[in-house]
């Protein structure tokens, strides 16, 4: 962590801007994140104002501002125990608490790696999922009608035949928040054009004496005053393992954006292990003073940075304007409108979709543009928590799929004392003739079918000759290939032929001396690597060569 981008008295002016924007911001939204989660929205604000302050404090990334993105809010609304459990205050500590726990031990475990395997494709279908989701999980607010299903797609298709039933001063209140954050944002407030916006919808109920819109103090009690620190009992935390882990990835996926797209001050990038830790840790403690699990948040990050942040202090700021906007103004934060608040996360719902993201998936190729919809189809019918796994899941299968697919075999022809030409490998071993061949792709288990098939045929008219198999750099090759290699190696000694694996290093050399395969190849056979490329290659070429002439000469001495 860079302590001296905590403050400086070059910039504290720009940091000081900056942070109040995004903490004065950050209050509807985090009553909005309160919301959408499905539970009291001063459990939005106190994440705000907790995760923000404290991330200042253990990222690794300056600029990063950590808050409850929609798609952690939308798994939190998925727990049962969160939302209609008897002590739903301990489940809801003991769930942001938990998430900051297997963040905590993902980042100290280097688990950043894993993202690697989670594609483009997958996460665009569930972001994209997520806007959905966030748009239509607000219809009930933004319409004062209540419909009812399963799904936010079957209650959709309810309020559609409902129509007669909306309350229409709450669907007006609703759109003259959105179309206010639209036309505000872009006049010099810029972003505070957002709070300007809910705070003017939410003035027209009074106004008009419209009794009908619901406010928040209809649905919580918003207090003027600190959290205190909630512990719950251990036996909380035991079925709430399964979506803490989702939330754990979710939050994985949105620190390492950041991470990715924000360089410190100093033009080095920050450690996005270090920054998970930050995250995990913010987690938890946000968790005991009652917020929902937070993480980087892509968006808070870019009104900071947009602001005019400069160092750590800006999001210090921002977490103190929240708490002071809290102690002073708690009780006019109940009187905001409903559909304020429903406007406005359906403005960041549509923000989520990001349609170029969409297009390049769609475009790219079949299995990117299936990926996608699968995974679209998955967050939209199934609670997000085990959406988040199977979208991992996907991405693994894919990418297990892909790589053991592209298993391709080159063969190498050497003239005298010139490089070597790459060519394809033929579809058969001629007689009487050394072929070099070279591997490319990932050669583990999944991929020993792709192999096996890309290997020259070994048919009635292969006699006498030498295949070379460069295993330069191979030391991970399992049991599935050493069968394939030993049944290759078996058809060239029964065609009078002979496989010769070359650049074999210590391990692998380790390894067939254990499982015997050093004696179904023959030790004659087996070549070792050393430091010079290719040494190992070159000897066996000559020794194949040589004894490809011998079986000649042999073969033409009994013809005479």
């Amino acid at each position: 962590m860079h302590r001296r981008f905590f403050f400086s008295l070059n910039t504290w002016t720009s940091d000081v801007i900056a942070g109040l924007t995004l903490g004065i911001e950050s209050i509807p939204d985090g009553m909005a994140s309160g919301l959408l989660a499905a539970v009291n929205p001063i459990h939005g604000v106190y994440a705000y104002m907790v995760g923000t302050f404290t991330g200042a404090f253990l990222t690794s990334s300056v600029y990063m501002s950590v808050q409850a993105p929609s798609a952690m809010a939308l798994i939190v609304a998925g727990v049962p125990q969160v939302r209609y459990g008897e002590h739903q205050l301990e489940s809801l500590v003991a769930l942001t608490v938990l998430t900051g726990i297997f963040v905590t031990l993902m980042g100290i475990l280097k688990f950043g790696k894993v993202l690697r395997f989670i594609s483009n494709s997958v996460m665009t279908g569930f972001i994209t999922g997520v806007g959905v989701l966030t748009i239509l999980g607000q219809l009930n607010n933004m319409t004062g009608y209540t419909a009812s299903g399963s799904n936010r797609i079957v209650k959709t298709m309810d309020l559609f035949l409902n129509l007669n039933q909306v309350e229409l001063p709450t669907l007006f209140v609703g759109i003259v928040t959105i179309l206010l954050i639209i036309v505000l944002e872009k006049t010099r407030l810029k972003s505070l054009g957002m709070v300007v916006a809910i705070f003017l919808a939410s003035l027209l109920p009074p106004l008009f004496e419209w009794d009908s819109v619901a406010l928040v103090s209809d649905i919580a009690e918003i207090p003027d005053k600190f959290p205190m620190p909630v512990f719950p009992p251990i036996s909380t935390f035991l079925d709430l393992i399964i979506p803490a882990i989702s939330l754990a990835m979710v939050v994985l996926v949105q620190g390492a954006t950041i991470s990715q797209t924000y360089v410190n001050p100093d033009g080095e990038y920050p450690n996005a292990d270090k920054d998970f830790i930050g995250q995990g840790i913010s987690n938890i403690i946000t968790g005991f003073f009652q917020g929902i699990p937070v993480s980087g948040s892509f968006s808070a990050t870019a009104i900071s940075v947009n602001s005019g942040a400069k160092t750590r202090f800006a999001n210090i700021i921002a977490g103190i304007t929240m708490a002071v906007v809290l102690l002073v103004f708690g009780n006019a934060i109940s009187l905001l409108a409903l559909p304020a608040l429903a406007g406005l996360l359906m403005v960041v719902g549509a923000r989520i979709i990001k349609v170029d993201n969409i297009a390049i998936s769609w475009h790219i190729g079949i299995v990117q543009k299936t990926v996608m919809l699968i995974t679209f189809a998955l967050t939209l019918i199934m609670p997000l928590q085990y959406a988040v796994f199977s979208g991992v899941a996907l991405s693994i299968l894919m990418s297990v799929t892909r790589q053991s697919n592209k298993v391709r075999i080159k063969r190498w022809i050497r003239e005298k004392n010139e490089l070597p030409i790459e060519v394809d490998a033929p579809e058969e071993i001629p007689p009487h003739e050394v072929l070099i061949l070279i591997p490319y792709g990932n050669l583990f288990f999944a991929a020993a079918q792709a192999f096996e098939d890309a290997l020259p045929n070994v048919t009635d008219n292969t006699f006498h000759s030498v295949a070379i198999l460069n295993l330069r750099q191979r030391e991970d090759l399992g049991s599935t290939f050493l069968e394939v290699l030993g049944r290759y190696a078996g058809k060239m000694y029964d065609h009078q032929s002979r496989l010769i694996l070359a650049e074999v290093d210590d391990h692998m050399m380790h390894r067939l001396e254990r499982t015997g395969y050093d004696e179904i190849f023959g030790r004659e056979n087996l070549y070792r690597g050393s430091e010079r490329v290719f040494e190992s290659i070159l000897e066996a070429n000559y020794e194949a060569k040589k004894w490809v002439t011998e079986q000649e000469q042999q073969e033409a001495d009994t013809d005479d």
